[in-house]
């Protein structure tokens, strides 16, 4: 079964997609199941602040699933940016009818994005302690299923930096909440040419406990779906970790669908 759980559309300020277009490319590849997960955002300082619409999405989500259904598990979902800093839009988004939530961290230096942070010369070191410490205080929080692209800073940086113990220490309470880890391919995409996380991080997951991981290609074009899943399922079997998905917010393996 090949599913693909961290995926964009022209819901998301950042892509042109439309679903029916991601359908036709998981039939073309053999992808069976697909998690829409379109970006909402509650920093004014965000491209997409107020871009997203539920209701239009769940509309054509829901023609969509049933033009489909007799070949394709589609389902819905949300990256939500910092639900720690936005607690009363994240209760309102979770009591819609969702089958997955991503939690992620965007901005966590003075209302800057990712890129931003490393065009004002912040140095890595700096932007990685306080991005953890952001990471830390969403995770706290909880209430989502998965963190999305856990160092993500990488991605711009095009380096990892991070204190063993501040990670496993987050690992850890990921377990403890039962919020699962992301194997986000898009940074093999990217000049980084890996895995977010790859093998650093992935190792201590497993040491704090992890077993399970939600796969995402983080596609914003139907051709990026499922890219990298190879990698990505090497990864994880080298450190025992097992690929679900989750529908109706409860997780499911992959090998049981």
């Amino acid at each position: 079964m090949r599913c693909d759980s961290h995926t964009h559309t022209h819901f998301s300020d950042d892509s042109d997609a439309r679903l029916h277009e991601y359908c036709e490319h998981a039939l073309e590849i053999g992808v069976k199941c697909i998690t829409f997960t379109d970006h909402i955002d509650f920093n004014p300082h965000d491209n997409g602040y107020g871009y997203y619409n539920h209701e239009k999405f769940f509309a054509e989500f829901e023609a969509v699933k049933k033009r489909y259904s007799d070949r394709l598990i589609l389902l819905s979902g949300l990256e939500f940016g910092e639900p720690h800093e936005y607690k009363k839009e994240f209760e309102q988004y979770s009591a819609y009818p969702y089958d997955f939530m991503l939690g992620t961290i965007h901005f966590w230096m003075d209302d800057l994005f990712a890129s931003e942070v490393v065009a004002s010369g912040i140095p890595c070191e700096d932007a990685f302690d306080v991005y953890y410490m952001q990471m830390k205080n969403a995770i706290e929080y909880g209430g989502f299923d998965s963190m999305a692209h856990f160092d993500f800073p990488k991605r711009y940086y095009n380096r990892l930096v991070f204190d063993r113990d501040t990670v496993l220490d987050i690992f850890e309470l990921m377990v403890k909440k039962n919020i699962l880890l992301e194997i986000n391919t898009s940074g093999l995409r990217k000049s980084i040419g890996k895995s977010l996380p790859d093998d650093e991080l992935l190792e201590l997951y497993a040491l704090a406990g992890g077993k399970y991981y939600t796969f995402g290609s983080d596609a914003h074009t139907p051709l990026d779906l499922y890219k990298g899943f190879d990698y990505a399922e090497e990864k994880a079997k080298k450190f025992g970790l097992s690929q679900v998905v989750f529908i109706g917010r409860n997780a499911v393996r992959v090998s049981e669908l």
